[in-house]
C-alpha cells in the first residue's frame, strides 16, 4: 500500500495566517465546524478532518505550521487557518511569550466572527487553565456548541503531577462542554464517576488508525539494511516521546534478560525525551555501553513522518511498556504498518490486542513478564510468518478503528447538538440508530465496529 500522508517532505511549511482553500464556500445547509487542534497532532486531525469532509462537513481547521498538510488544500470544504504559526523552541523566552499572546489574540478574534456554530476542541492550547475556563466561557457566550475530544481524562494523574487546580479546571471544562468524545468505556466511566459528567453527554469513539504517516513500497529487508540490522536479528522497537510514564526502563531491563539467553536481540529506541532531563540522563547513562556495542540503536530525537516507516518496517515487534495510559496513538501507528505489539496491561490497551493475533500483553512494571511475553512472541507463528501476517493485521485493525466510524459518530453528535436531521444514508446503521452515548457496535461495514 502506498500511503502518501502528510510528510515534511511533501509539506510546504508556512506562517501565513489564513489559507482559504474554499473562497465563497457554502456554510449551510451542511454542518460547519471549527476544528481547534491546539496546533498539534497532525495524525489525529488529518484522519478526523478527511472523514468529516467525506461525510459532508465544512471545516475551519485552526492549526499551526506543524499541521500544514497538502491534503487539506484544494478542497472546497476546508479552510485552513494557521493562527498558531511556528512553534520552534530555539527562540528566547520573550519571543515565546509574545508568540503565545499573539496566538490567543488571533483565536479570540476568529471566534467572534466565526461562522461555524460547532467548536470542536481536539487539544487545548498552551495555557490550559485559561483554555478550560475563560476561553470555554467565551465560546459559550458567543453561542457556540462545544464538542471536546478528551484523549486523556486527567493527564496530570497519569504523569504523577496532578493538582487541585488541575482537577478544578478540568471539572469546569467538562461541565461547560456540550458533548465529550473519549476512546474507551473506561475513560467514560472515569468522566462519569470522577468528574460527574452525565452519561448522555459522552460518546465512546474508536481511536482512528493512523493514515497520515507515509507508507511506501519500502520493504522490511530494505528498512533493516538502512538501520544496519542484520538478517535474523530479533528487533524490538520503542517509538515515540520519552517520558517517565512510558516505562522505558522496564523494557531495557527485559531486553538485557533476553540477551542473556539469546544474543540475537536488538533494541531500537526512537523518540525525543520530553521534559524529563533527570529521568533521561539516567536512562542514557545506563545504556551507554549497549549503544556503543551496537546492541541498542538509539535515535533520541523527533522522528519526522517521512522517516517513521523505516523504524516500523525494520522492527519485528514494538513495545508499549507503559506504567499508566488510557489509550496510545503509537499503538495505532504501529498497527498501521501491520506490526504486532507487546503492551503492558494498563488502561484499555488490552481491549485492542488480540493475544497471539495482533500481539501479547504483560504485567506492567514487570521486566520478567515483559521478557516472557517477548519470548512467547518470537516463538509464535505471528513472528515466524510475519511478512504474510502484516497485511492481515492491518486490515483487521483498520476495520475496527475506521475513520469512517469516527466521522459518522462525530457528525451525528454535531447534528443532534444543532437539532439537524441528517439524511438517512449518513445516519443509517444495521437496524438501529445508536444514541450519541454509545459505540455504534451495530453498524455494518459502512461504519464497522466488530
Amino acid at each position: 500500500m502506498d500511503r502518501s500522508g502528510c510528510s515534511e517532505r511533501e509539506s510546504t511549511r508556512t506562517s501565513r495566517e489564513v489559507i482559504d482553500v474554499a473562497p465563497g464556500r457554502p456554510i449551510a445547509p451542511s454542518i460547519a465546524v471549527a476544528l481547534l487542534t491546539g496546533g498539534i497532532d497532525l495524525h489525529y486531525a488529518f484522519g478526523l478532518a478527511l472523514a468529516l469532509v467525506s461525510q459532508g462537513s465544512y471545516l475551519d481547521i485552526i492549526g499551526s505550521d506543524e499541521l500544514v498538510c497538502p491534503a487539506f488544500f484544494g478542497k472546497k470544504e476546508i479552510s485552513y487557518r494557521n493562527l498558531r504559526g511556528s512553534q520552534r523552541q530555539d527562540v528566547t523566552l520573550v519571543q515565546k511569550v509574545f508568540r503565545v499572546g499573539r496566538y490567543y489574540a488571533k483565536l479570540i478574534r476568529y471566534a467572534a466572527s466565526a461562522k461555524p456554530k460547532i467548536f470542536h476542541i481536539l487539544w487545548n492550547n498552551r495555557l490550559e487553565s485559561f483554555d478550560r475556563t475563560a476561553l470555554m466561557l467565551y465560546y459559550k457566550l458567543l453561542g457556540k456548541r462545544i464538542v471536546l475530544t478528551a484523549h486523556n481524562v486527567n493527564a496530570g494523574q497519569r504523569d504523577s503531577n496532578d493538582t487541585l487546580i488541575n482537577r478544578l479546571t478540568l471539572r469546569i471544562q467538562y461541565r461547560l462542554a456540550d458533548h465529550i468524545f473519549v476512546h474507551t468505556e473506561r475513560m467514560k466511566r472515569e468522566l462519569v464517576e470522577e468528574f460527574h459528567v452525565s452519561k448522555n453527554r459522552v460518546t465512546v469513539i474508536p481511536y482512528g488508525i493512523n493514515n497520515s504517516v507515509p507508507n511506501t513500497q519500502l520493504t522490511t529487508k530494505e528498512a533493516k539494511a538502512r538501520l544496519g540490522i542484520r538478517e535474523g536479528e530479533r528487533t524490538i522497537l520503542f517509538f515515540g516521546r520519552i517520558t517517565p510514564y512510558k516505562g522505558l526502563e522496564h523494557l531495557i531491563e527485559a531486553f538485557r534478560q533476553l540477551r542473556i539467553r539469546h544474543d540475537e536481540y536488538r533494541l531500537i529506541i526512537a523518540g525525543k525525551p520530553d521534559r524529563c532531563d533527570e529521568y533521561w540522563n539516567t536512562i542514557r547513562g545506563g545504556i551507554r555501553d549497549e549503544v556503543e556495542k551496537g546492541h541498542v540503536l538509539l535515535q533520541a530525537d523527533f522522528i519526522p513522518d517521512d522517516e517513521t516507516e523505516v523504524y516500523f518496517k525494520a522492527a519485528d515487534v514494538f513495545v508499549l511498556p507503559y506504567r499508566a495510559i488510557f489509550q496510545s496513538g503509537v499503538l495505532f501507528l504501529g498497527y498501521s504498518f501491520g506490526l504486532p505489539v507487546l503492551a503492558s496491561d494498563v488502561g484499555s490497551l488490552r481491549d485492542d490486542i488480540v493475544e497471539g493475533k495482533t500481539g501479547f500483553v504483560f504485567r506492567p512494571e514487570d521486566p520478567v513478564d515483559l521478557a516472557r511475553a517477548a519470548e512467547d512472541y518470537f516463538a509464535s507463528d505471528l513472528y515466524t510468518d510475519l511478512d504474510r501476517r502484516r497485511p492481515d493485521l492491518l486490515h483487521h485493525m483498520t476495520e475496527r478503528h475506521s475513520w469512517d466510524v469516527v466521522g459518522q459518530l462525530t457528525k451525528r453528535v454535531y447534528a443532534a447538538l444543532l437539532d439537524i436531521t441528517l439524511p438517512e444514508e449518513l445516519s443509517r446503521c444495521a437496524g438501529s440508530t445508536p444514541s450519541p452515548d454509545r459505540h455504534s457496535d451495530s453498524c455494518d461495514h459502512s461504519g464497522v465496529r466488530p
